[in-house]
């Protein structure tokens, strides 16, 4: 940024959306007035062609009339201007006007003017050549030493040279090599031509080699062999820029200071008449223009440069030596004598700001004020920086990505939830065993304070529950005007949902333009899927809720299911779900606690959830404070994994009769095929058969499709199932060691990190990677642990496990890791400091994955009764053509079965913890090489038959752990050091798992 800025002398603004280029500007004696001054010749694109004589401060807005001597709207657009000595036999200066396809040259004249408008003007033709290519830019000057007047020479942009002596054609020729027109110049001294090519070098061209070369005409391609006389046409010398030159020019002043100046995208070059470099200037800047001119010492040359940061910039050589702000970005550059100011410069932007200024300063009259001297308020001053301290804390606290801001919203949306149910059900299922379907109807109210022209509304609820209309289009509406929109919700399926809430969506645009959205949140009651009954008293599954509060009547608790309560007392309550099983609240009359129980554990969520926060409500409006809620019991681990088995075997079906359809699919259009080329034949063969198998591959298409449909919507209830399950886990985990809501947030969204399954990601092996992530972060035993995980690069892709096993063990020792004081935060990874050993690990593939191993350092193999499932299900990928039958299809009785069998895994596992406790440090030892090893014994195991025995396992583990000792003896002589502190972790990971079983 400079200090100083361009004087303005003279302006004008040349028209509107016109553009201009660095070969729109000329200054001369145009008119030959004969007194020296020189006037300003600005061509445009737009074909405008204007001639002024600029008057010092006389500028107006737009265009100063009395400076204005020629305006002339020509039918082409002007490429080029250029002052000369263009006509033959007289010496007069002329005009020469560049077009595309047209060389025009002119005169100009002037005659007095008698009355008050002044001189008069006039344009007058004095000839032209139209041309056979399209013109790129001219140069002029005396070529071939022709004193008296001056010959021109246009580059096309084919790369042809055309010469034009005053009013008759000379010769063209092609230069050699040629891509891309660059600029044109005529050095006098050399008399030759200086041009850039697209190879980025400067190549010099003496007119006597032109001259004489291969005619255009006869020779369009350069590089074909001569048809008739003359010469190749090559470059005199040549000079590598390496860059593509925005200009050239030779300036003639003296001949002491023959230079050839190029100026290129980042440097400018000065090189000597032979091509040999004086100096160079690397630019810190993109340079837009420049012009050389004369300088008062001998041997330099003065620059104007400017810039596309509106700089115009004064250099002598290399040296810098003033630097002025201009208010635009010039194209064009010159230097002019005026009668009032000697020496002008001339610039002209792309859009037409036409400047006359001088480079100067002003002097300024501001005079600083004085600075009334004053003692330091210390009191005051400590205030503000304790305000300041304050404003940085609050600052620093809030982490959210967008600041928020204290604007009113254009629109104001709520959601009420009517307290009582419809009259009359506007459910689709009007009874589910008996059991009527309520619906319950909820209001939104959408209020504006701003003009809003469209908006959607949009509810979202989560299965099985439904509403009446989910989409809404709203009118426009006026400041202040409100809009209320009405629907009913109910539930739509035939098993309990997992959340109550629904989420109402309003998008809009802003009176600006801008696309916001708002969101409001409602909860729907629990009488809308469940109805009082008499309590149950003996069930299956049971939780117990501590406080530390007198027993509470559970009637006022629950006032809208106390009326047909058969217990007075208000000591139990009973809920019946309308599609789902009965759960029983029992209020202690001794101590201070409560039991849930229910033949369903999943159903009991919503029953516990509504407990807990109805219990916070209760005791806040009795101003308790010190109100705690705890759980003491364990945590009911086995039977969450019975809802996880369950839905993984559902998704595994699912995978078995997606492979099914598709073998099935490709067995029918190759009987089709088979079909088709028979009934295309001419001669009439018999079908053998195909129609018939052909109606049998349909009828099996057909029942494995309803088949997979049936096992789809299985698998969707089960998912809520398991949500369910996994909220009420999380909630007793929060409760069981009094996690705050952020901890809850966090194990929440580590456990249900989907909210519906994809046939390409599903909950098993999103959990699972959400549970490892904190089990090696912030759950990890130590700090190098943790760092090491933060560098590792990335597991392997997710997808559908071969089993739960590896699930189950990580949930069940995250859950021991809390139980043990580990806490869950997100912020303790940003303050880890990775060790030195470790940072080399980050590179991509600098860790290996981290093989998941048991207790003891075995690999975990999969259940038997998985194994089994897999194989008997597992189809193959080829088309049989004897396979006729559907294969079996997986049965409920065959899902419960492997879900009651699901425990046996576990047992099997603790067995083998014990057997394997002796060989921690054969284990360690053998850890890096052994998975391999493990990947072929398990893929021999799966090929043998599914009926093997337990005891045949057992047998098999011990030759195992036979051939490992043997290869443990093999390997000690090479590998003896074994650290202490390795063994001492291999404690530490046997007696994780255990104490989370326990």
């Amino acid at each position: 940024m400079s200090l100083f800025k361009a004087r303005d002398w003279w302006s004008a603004v040349l028209g509107k959306g016109e553009e201009f280029d660095q070969g729109c500007l000329c200054v001369g004696d145009v008119d030959n007035s004969g007194s020296g001054h020189d006037k300003v010749v600005v061509g445009s694109y737009m074909g405008m062609l204007r001639i002024f004589s600029p008057h010092v401060n006389k500028s107006t807005e737009g265009v100063p009339v009395e400076a204005q001597l020629l305006e002339v709207q020509l039918q082409n657009a002007i490429i080029q201007v250029e002052v000369g000595k263009f006509v033959s036999c007289s010496d007069l200066l002329h005009l020469a006007v560049l077009h595309p396809r047209k060389l025009s040259v002119y005169s100009i004249s002037g005659t007095a003017g008698n009355v008050e408008h002044g001189d008069q003007y006039q344009l007058k033709l004095v000839y032209e050549h139209n041309l056979q290519r399209t013109a790129c830019n001219m140069t002029y000057g005396t070529f071939g030493g022709v004193t008296g007047h001056h010959s021109l020479c246009i580059q096309s942009m084919e790369g042809m040279l055309m010469f034009f002596e005053q009013d008759s054609y000379s010769f063209g020729r092609f230069l050699p090599g040629f891509l891309l027109p660059g600029p044109l110049v005529y050095n006098p001294r050399t008399d030759s031509f200086l041009t850039v090519s697209s190879a980025r070098q400067l190549e010099s061209y003496k007119y006597e080699t032109l001259a004489v070369a291969t005619e255009a005409e006869n020779r369009q391609d350069p590089d074909l062999p001569l048809k008739t006389g003359g010469k190749r046409l090559t470059p005199d010398w040549t000079f590598v820029l390496g860059e593509q030159a925005l200009d050239l020019c030779v300036p003639s002043f003296s001949h002491s200071s023959a230079s050839i100046f190029v100026l290129g995208e980042r440097n400018l070059y000065c090189l000597r008449d032979n091509g040999q470099i004086r100096f160079m200037k690397k630019l810190e800047f993109n340079p837009s223009c420049f012009l050389p001119y004369t300088s008062v010492t001998d041997g330099t040359t003065n620059l104007l440069m400017g810039n596309h940061t509106n700089m115009l910039l004064v250099y002598q050589d290399v040296t810098l030596k003033w630097a002025a702000q201009l208010p635009y970005v010039p194209v064009a550059v010159r230097v002019a004598n005026f009668p009032e100011l000697k020496g002008a410069v001339i610039s002209l932007s792309s859009d037409g700001h036409l400047l006359c200024s001088y480079m100067g300063t002003d002097p300024s009259f501001f005079s600083t004020p004085k600075v009334d001297a004053r003692e330091a308020d210390y009191e005051q001053v400590d205030a503000e920086m304790k305000k300041l301290h304050k404003f940085i804390r609050e600052a620093t606290r809030t982490q959210d990505i967008l600041p928020k801001t204290d604007i009113e919203e254009d629109l104001i949306v709520t959601a009420a939830v009517s307290a009582n149910m419809d009259s009359e059900s506007q459910a689709l299922i009007q009874d589910i065993d008996g059991l009527p379907v309520p619906s319950v109807t909820i209001q939104v109210k959408v209020k504006a304070s701003s003009v809003v022209q469209a908006s959607k509304l949009t509810v979202s609820i989560q299965p099985p529950l439904a509403v009446t209309q989910d989409q809404f289009v709203l009118e426009p509406m006026g400041v202040g005007s409100s809009t209320v929109v009405a629907f009913s919700a109910f539930l739509n399926g035939r098993y309990p949902p997992a959340d109550l809430t629904g989420d109402v969506t309003v998008s809009y645009s802003s009176p600006t333009g801008v696309p916001r959205v708002l969101q409001s949140r409602f909860s729907l009651p629990l009488g809308l899927v469940c109805v009082p009954t008499s309590p149950a008293k003996t069930t299956k599954f049971k939780i117990t809720v501590d406080t530390n509060q007198a027993p509470v009547d559970l009637n006022s608790i629950f006032p809208e299911f106390s009326g047909k309560s058969e217990d007075k007392d208000g000591n139990s309550l009973a809920f019946q779900f309308l599609s789902g099983a009965k759960v029983t609240v029992l209020a202690s009359k001794t101590s201070q606690r409560y039991r849930i129980q229910s033949d369903s554990f999943e159903d009991m969520w919503l029953v516990v959830k509504e407990l807990v926060r109805r219990f916070d409500q209760h005791f806040s409006k009795l101003g308790v404070k010190d109100f705690k809620k705890s759980f003491s019991g364990p945590l009911p681990l086995q039977e969450y994994f019975l809802s996880v088995d369950h839905h993984f075997q559902l998704r595994v079906s699912a995978q078995q009769y997606q492979d099914l359809l598709s073998e099935r699919a490709v067995q029918f259009r190759a009987i089709q095929r088979r079909l088709l080329t028979r009934f295309k034949d001419k001669t009439p063969a018999p079908l053998q058969n195909l129609d018939t198998l052909l109606d049998a591959t349909y009828s099996q298409v057909m029942a494995l499709a309803e088949a997979a449909e049936e096992n789809r919507a299985l698998l969707e209830e089960a998912f809520v199932r398991l949500r369910s399950a996994t909220h009420l886990l999380v909630l007793l985990m929060s409760l069981w060691q009094g996690l705050t809501p952020d901890q809850t947030a966090i194990l929440e969204a580590t456990l249900l990190p989907l909210l519906q399954d994809t046939p390409q990601l599903g909950w098993e092996e999103s959990c699972d990677a959400a549970v490892s992530h904190l089990l090696r972060s912030c759950l990890s035993r130590s700090s190098k642990d943790q760092a090491t995980s933060l560098a590792q690069a990335g597991g392997p892709v997710l997808g559908l496990p071969r089993d739960t096993a590896r699930l189950k063990k990580h949930i069940t020792l995250l859950c021991d890791r809390i139980g043990k004081g580990g806490r869950l935060t997100l912020a303790s990874e940003a303050n880890v400091q990775v060790p030195a050993q470790v940072q080399s690990l980050a590179a991509p593939g600098g860790v290996e994955p981290i093989a998941e191993v048991a207790g003891d350092g075995e690999e975990l193999e999969p259940p038997q009764e998985m194994t089994k499932f897999i194989k008997k299900k597992q189809p193959s990928k080829k088309v049989k053509k004897d396979k006729k039958d559907v294969t079996k299809e997986p049965t409920e009785t065959s899902l419960k079965e492997e879900a009651g069998g699901a425990e046996e895994p576990v047992k099997e596992a603790k067995k083998e913890k014990k057997e394997s406790s002796k060989e921690k440090k054969e284990s360690k030892k053998e850890s890096s090489k052994e998975p391999k090893e493990e990947g072929k014994k398990e893929s021999k195991k799966e090929s043998s038959s599914s009926t093997s025995s337990s005891s045949k396992e057992k047998k098999e583990s011990s030759k195992e752990k036979k051939e490992k000792d043997k290869d443990k003896e093999g390997k000690e002589s090479g590998d003896k050091k074994v650290s202490k502190k390795s063994s001492v972790k291999v404690k530490e990971k046997k007696k994780e798992p255990e104490a989370g079983e326990g």
